[in-house]
């Protein structure tokens, strides 16, 4: 069985959000009972992490490492067409993940105890950024 559906949310600007329970509520209403959710975020500069979820302090550190390793407005990126974080966003999301497969078993998401679903948004104002989830199994 196939079940697709596309997703949208509002960021507040850079910065992760937890998208772990929307997820789990389409693996649920699907009526699939095992298989894997493979999502996808259609853009350039957000990305997916599989990550830290009960403390917040592991996402700014990731945040604060992005932020040495690809600062906004370094003079070394050319591509600047919308703003000094243009060049920045792209690179974090090349360095991460623009998909995510996660199994899932009797309507839930196998995901371990600490592990969250978070979009990150890499540019520093809020966007709304559409997801497909994709889900297979039976």
């Amino acid at each position: 069985m196939l079940s697709q559906h596309r997703l949208s949310f509002h960021t507040r600007g850079r910065g992760t959000q937890n998208i772990s329970h929307e997820i789990n509520q389409r693996v649920q209403a699907s009526g699939i009972q095992q298989g894997m959710a493979n999502l996808f975020v259609q853009h350039t500069s957000a990305s997916l992490i599989l990550c830290e979820n009960a403390d917040p302090t592991v996402r700014a550190d990731l945040e604060s490492f992005f932020s040495r390793l690809t600062p906004d407005g370094d003079p070394l990126y050319q591509h600047t067409d919308e703003g000094p974080d243009d060049m920045p966003a792209h690179t974090r999301t090349i360095l991460t993940d623009s998909s995510l497969s996660i199994p899932f078993s009797d309507g839930q998401l196998l995901l371990g105890t600490w592990q969250g679903i978070f979009l990150w948004e890499h540019r520093t104002q809020p966007h709304q950024r559409q997801l497909i989830l994709t889900l297979y199994g039976e």
